[in-house]
């Protein structure tokens, strides 16, 4: 199930995120405050992913930009991440707005579900993470919007 999270949730979405840490690497630095970091400035709204109740997931919208999006090493392959981003693709654009997201070229788990979903590579560059750390990072962004399923696309 995936739903909005609620400030009661934070303290098991940080230990979700311990294990993903542990397990591949994201976030790249470990934060000092990982429920301050889960809740960044602009933060627009977040959504959490539960299996038999328990917080396995986690997803979140800064503006249009779609940040902290992860899932338990052991919730994986059940199509939690894909549900998580459609959530928050959807919600960004309700409010009139393409998403976009960034991931390090050596994520291609990540790499690989967004390009399977359509996200569109729009560019990459190498940013300084630290002194004399430089990681590449690609810029995505959602693909067009697409009329519903069965809906009439007018003829130009």
């Amino acid at each position: 199930m995936i739903r909005r999270r609620h400030d009661t949730d934070l303290d098991a979405c940080a230990a979700v995120l311990a294990e993903v840490h542990t397990h591949s690497g994201y976030p790249h630095h470990w934060p000092g405050d990982p429920v301050r970091w889960l809740t960044p400035d602009g933060l627009t709204a977040a959504w959490v992913a539960e299996v038999d109740g328990t917080v396995v997931g986690h997803a979140a919208l800064c503006g249009r930009e779609i940040s902290r999006l992860y899932v338990a090493p052991g919730a994986r392959g059940a199509g939690l991440g894909r549900r998580l981003l459609h959530t928050v693709e959807a919600a960004a654009t309700a409010r009139g707005l393409r998403p976009v997201l960034e991931v390090k070229a050596t994520d291609t788990a990540a790499i690989a579900l967004y390009e399977r979903l359509g996200w569109l590579r729009r560019g990459t560059e190498r940013q300084e993470w630290g002194p004399g750390e430089v990681v590449t990072v690609h810029r995505y962004e959602a693909p067009p919007a697409r009329p519903p399923r069965g809906a009439r696309v007018p003829s130009s």
